[in-house]
């Protein structure tokens, strides 16, 4: 009684769900303040302005992935180790909000990087969102 429909069959389009994830352990709430697992310190993911100067022919310090293409933001991917950038703080997993008052949640990629490479002082406003940036990475290549 249970029959299949064949995929071509199907009027409207098909949408595949992505495979179930289990939630995680249960932590009663009297042993999470403790737990190492269970973190309620979300100041982690308020928004930040980050500050670079960049003299001609520097590096930044860090690198991009993402962009309007991939629908999730801009995000930093790589940030070079005892750099400027991560002396101010930038970290993989960081969205990239703003650069020098340019909206950057909704650029095309090459965009987003003429404008890093071309400035001299870098005003970024960035949050770190590694739920979207782990996303972002298994959508795109670059």
């Amino acid at each position: 009684m249970d029959q299949k429909i064949p995929y071509d069959d199907y009027q409207l389009p098909v949408v595949f769900l992505p495979s179930y994830e289990n939630p995680p352990a249960w932590i009663a709430p009297q042993d999470r303040i403790h737990h190492p697992d269970y973190n309620n310190e979300l100041t982690q993911f308020l928004p930040r302005t980050v500050v670079l100067k960049k003299p001609p022919g520097a590096q930044l310090g860090f690198n991009i992935r993402g962009g309007k293409a991939s629908q999730l933001g801009i995000f930093i991917s790589k940030v070079v180790p005892d750099s400027d950038a991560h002396r101010a703080g930038l970290q993989e997993g960081d969205q990239v909000l703003s650069v020098n008052d340019v909206d950057f949640q909704d650029i095309e990629h090459s965009r987003a990087v003429e404008i890093l490479k071309t400035a001299r002082e870098i005003v970024m406003r960035v949050r770190f969102f590694p739920y979207n940036y782990q996303r972002q990475k298994e959508r795109t290549v670059h």
